[in-house]
């Protein structure tokens, strides 16, 4: 009977041990994760060119327009914005005068006048997501001109931009090459702005005209006024060219296309 007993304990010992073998062991399964991504068509609200975040919009004023800017294009790749350009009220003179655009000006959101201020710019989003590339360009309609007067155009002027610095708040991406000087032909020949090559500007792209500036003006009363801006869009305007007390107006047209300049 003593030894019945003892075999039945050592039986049961090593029932035990095998049991904790087995408890150790372990064993890996993987699943999957998946995120899918299609060309967002939604329209992109102009940004800050200063610090150009989607995530915080801007309402910039169109100076030429009480209704507010034109309305951005449709589209995974459009234009968000471009500013209108404001050359002051002066002086008439017959003597060559150049003639600089007010920097850039934006509403709160309550619609009273914001204190920011920047230079004016034109704004472009990307959102195909093929990496294909694109171009700006931009074109005058014409000469400055009144249908109400005796001197209907001011022949000879000519508007210049210049010092173009290209932003964006995406990360990782190949910037677009800005036109470092642009003249624009009033005759309506095409200059290009910016161009992004084949694996560049994806996502939203800013291209600001120089910096602001404060100056000192006389009005129309001979009374010193500040005005704010910006010496990289220049109007120059001969002073042979007659002109009478009236606003002169003209347009400009901005086209992007899907076709990077090098593939054009």
């Amino acid at each position: 009977m003593k030894r019945a007993f003892v075999f039945v304990g050592i039986g049961l010992g090593m029932t035990a041990g095998a049991w904790n073998v087995s408890a150790a062991e372990t064993a890996d399964y993987q699943s999957n994760g998946v995120v899918d991504f299609i060309p967002n068509t939604d329209p992109t609200n102009p940004v800050n060119p200063e610090n150009p975040d989607p995530e915080n919009p801007v309402n910039p004023v169109d100076p030429t327009d009480p209704e507010g800017p034109t309305p951005g294009t449709n589209g995974p790749l459009s234009i968000d914005y471009a500013s209108s350009l404001d050359f002051g009220v002066n002086k008439i003179s017959n003597r060559n005068e150049t003639y600089y655009a007010r920097a850039q000006t934006y509403l709160n959101d309550d619609g009273t006048v914001a204190t920011l201020k920047t230079a004016n710019y034109v704004q472009v989003t990307d959102n195909r997501g093929n990496n294909a590339g694109w171009r700006l360009t931009v074109k005058q309609n014409g000469q400055f001109k009144n249908e109400h007067t005796l001197h209907q155009e001011l022949t000879g002027s000519v508007i210049s931009l210049t010092n173009p610095t290209v932003k964006s708040n995406a990360v990782g991406v190949t910037e677009p090459t800005p036109t470092q000087t642009i003249t624009l032909d009033a005759n309506g020949s095409e200059s290009v702005v910016m161009t992004a090559a084949v694996g560049s500007g994806a996502g939203t792209w800013v291209d600001a005209w120089g910096s602001v500036e404060t100056v000192t003006e006389l009005d129309s009363n001979d009374q010193e006024v500040e005005s704010a801006i910006t010496k990289a869009i220049a109007l120059t305007v001969p002073g042979s060219t007659p002109k009478d007390a009236v606003s002169y107006k003209t347009t400009l047209t901005w086209t992007l296309a899907d076709t990077p300049e090098n593939e054009a």
